[in-house]
């Protein structure tokens, strides 16, 4: 038995993108340009989120390619909270 399942997304993708248009066009020009303008701020934003999280994404790839990079000093991790002006109870709470 075949499944339709891919004609039926872009069935839906077409309304969608159809539905967009339609509603595009009855905007006033004063509406497409707020429009526009939030929409630049959205991807500004999303930009720099991207930017950001890039760091993290190349640690996760090295990671996973790179087995040396898992290795971490317990020793080092102990003598760190060690100095820390954190309690006991509160560190365990942590689980440092």
């Amino acid at each position: 038995m075949q499944s339709q399942s891919g004609l039926s997304e872009i069935d839906v993708q077409e309304r969608i993108k159809q539905f967009a248009i339609s509603n595009w066009g009855k905007l006033s020009d004063r509406q497409r340009t707020f429009a526009k303008k939030a929409w630049g701020v959205m991807t500004y934003k999303w930009r720099w989120q991207i930017a950001m999280n890039v760091p993290y994404l190349a640690i996760f790839l090295l990671d996973r390619t790179i087995p040396a990079v898992h290795k971490f000093d317990m020793a080092l991790l102990a003598s760190i909270t060690s100095k820390l002006p954190i309690p006991a109870f509160m560190s365990s709470w942590l689980g440092l």
